[in-house]
């Protein structure tokens, strides 16, 4: 049964600040529709302009507390799941803990005196939207905030450990002390690719702390990437999965498990040298409104049957209910209550 305190996601707190836009904003800040992006430095003020002239959504965001807070919708126990990351002490900030705390999630942020609060930009034209992320405070996180007693309790008490990949540059040895952790005291510890960049650039992080981890998540293009760099010669999503979950393992206790999403195609699981395909729920074109942080929240619901011990088909169903919830809606939000 899940309890307070069972998962702990750490990850890269951004604030999604969502708005419909018009063409002279795209014109002036140089972006396109339907891409992602890193901020540079004509950017930041754009982040002010929308807040000022234009309607704007607020919403907790950032790959893995998308995930816990998706996990939590789904659990519906308070405190079942915590987080950790960085925000700075500004507005941003305090918009962030509020969305959170309403969420149910106890989070711990570390507050950086000097950098203002992560943010994302989901620009809207038409529908349609470009995303621009500025890490700022949420590329602080120091492990000293998480050693500190009341935040290392939280490490004892979970039994489960989320990370996205995003992560892995901001603060390793944050990531090896979790990872450690886990290993020496038989929890379950796991990964997400995150993204292509992270796979190419950022290679022999995820190959340091892949040992550790029990269950590897990454959709198709963060897995013909790993395959790539790895020099492994395959496309074959089915293939690589297999090879992921058969690299070296630091402790014994659980086999891996990887877990590739392919959009609207079946999931592929790999484990014990095995494939199983997990179709997807169909949505009718017409109905999908935002695949922003699908993956995310295929995470998140998988997480809320894992945790409870449910066999990896709840799991891969759970996650799929949750991926078909957010695609409907803007942004990473969810209705009150689940009907899983």
């Amino acid at each position: 049964m899940a309890y307070e305190g069972i998962l702990l996601g750490i990850g890269n707190p951004l604030l999604d600040i969502s708005a419909v836009v018009d063409d002279h904003f795209f014109k002036k800040y140089g972006i396109k529709l339907n891409d992602a992006i890193l901020a540079d430095d004509r950017h930041l003020s754009m982040y002010e302009e929308m807040a000022t002239k234009y309607t704007v959504e607020y919403t907790a965001g950032g790959a893995t507390q998308n995930s816990i807070r998706v996990t939590q919708w789904m659990l519906q126990i308070p405190g079942a799941t915590s987080y950790i990351g960085c925000i700075g002490k500004d507005n941003f900030g305090e918009e962030m803990k509020k969305n959170c705390k309403l969420a149910g999630v106890n989070v711990q942020y570390y507050e950086d005196e000097s950098a203002p609060t992560g943010t994302c930009a989901v620009c809207v034209v038409g529908g349609e939207r470009s995303l621009v992320a500025n890490l700022a405070a949420a590329n602080c996180y120091k492990s000293e905030h998480l050693k500190r007693p009341e935040n290392w309790a939280l490490v004892e008490k979970a039994k489960y450990f989320y990370i996205a990949g995003f992560f892995l540059p901001v603060s390793p040895d944050s990531v090896q002390l979790v990872a450690e952790h886990a290993a020496a005291n038989n929890k379950v510890f796991m990964m997400n690719l995150s993204a292509p960049v992270i796979c190419e650039f950022f290679k022999d992080a995820l190959d340091n702390f892949l040992p550790y981890t029990d269950f590897v998540f990454g959709n198709e293009t963060e897995a013909r990437t790993f395959s790539k760099v790895h020099g492994w010669e395959t496309d074959d999503v089915e293939e690589i999965a297999v090879k992921i979950s058969q690299w070296r393992k630091v402790s014994g206790t659980y086999k891996r498990i990887t877990v590739i999403t392919q959009g609207a195609d079946p999931v592929v699981v790999a484990e014990d040298g095995k494939v199983k395909k997990f179709p997807v729920i169909f949505l009718p074109k017409e109905k999908l409104v935002d695949t922003n942080g699908a993956g995310d929240a295929f995470v998140g619901g998988f997480l809320s049957q894992l945790v409870q011990q449910k066999p990896i088909e709840e799991c891969l169903r759970a996650g799929c209910y949750a991926a078909n919830i957010i695609i409907q809606r803007s942004g990473c939000t969810f209705p009150e209550n689940p009907t899983f």
